[in-house]
């Protein structure tokens, strides 16, 4: 498999302060898609429509999300994505954002049948994720919104429940800290603060956020230090 020589998994080849926008590819499932907030778009979406603006940072960012994709399959499309993603001079992206790993943690068919991607099968995958994606560029990880258990099953098959959020969440976690990959915890932030809190922005399928949960992760994610950096004007 093709991979792309960076300067460093840690440093972007071309600074936010500088003059050219960066390109940048949110890559992962539903929550990267935004589905469930036909006002938005999701947080990826209204995130791209304000690097548009004429007074903001101007960067590139490509929404990769998939529907209902588990961990494997964004690790085989990652750098097929990743090398049709870029403009100009910059030929491939300077940032992936990734988000994955809720529907890997599902039950199938009842509250205690097996988890969709097996947990030890799941500990090595997103290894091996992170790894692939910082050879390609720098990599940024933003954790899954909790579930509200009194609306499963999904789809009349899907069991998600706040337990095996929180170990396949820390497993992600450890994983992302272990090579240094800045981790945004949505699924710590959101319990904290409370159960009436959550139900107000989780959509009636009681898996995706709604309009205003969306915006809730929007918020979380620009006021997170790994990417607020990337927040300031360039000049264009």
């Amino acid at each position: 498999m093709q991979t792309f020589a960076r300067p460093s998994s840690m440093q972007l080849s071309i600074a936010p302060n500088q003059c050219q926008p960066l390109k940048i590819i949110a890559l992962g499932d539903s929550l990267v898609y935004g589905f469930g907030d036909p006002d938005k778009g999701g947080w990826v979406e209204q995130l791209r429509r304000q690097w548009m603006l004429p007074d903001s940072s101007g960067h590139i960012l490509y929404n990769l999300g998939v529907r209902g994709d588990r961990t494997q399959q964004v690790a085989q499309r990652l750098e097929v994505e990743f090398r049709h993603r870029g403009e100009l001079r910059n030929r491939v992206p300077d940032l992936i954002i990734l988000s994955v790993g809720v529907n890997d943690s599902a039950r199938l068919s009842r509250l205690d049948g097996r988890n969709y991607t097996d947990f030890g099968l799941f500990e090595s995958q997103i290894a091996e994720l992170l790894e692939q994606a910082q050879q390609l560029c720098p990599v940024v990880f933003v954790g899954m919104v909790p579930v509200d258990e009194a609306k499963m099953p999904f789809l009349n098959c899907f069991y998600y429940n706040h337990a095996d959020q929180y170990r396949y969440k820390e497993a992600t976690k450890i994983a992302c800290n272990q090579r240094r990959i800045p981790y945004l915890d949505i699924l710590d932030q959101w319990m904290e603060r409370g159960e009436l809190w959550r139900r107000k922005r989780i959509s009636d399928d009681g898996l995706h956020p709604n309009t205003l949960g969306y915006q809730a992760l929007l918020e979380d994610v620009i006021n997170w230090p790994a990417l607020t950096k990337y927040q300031s004007p360039v000049a264009i």
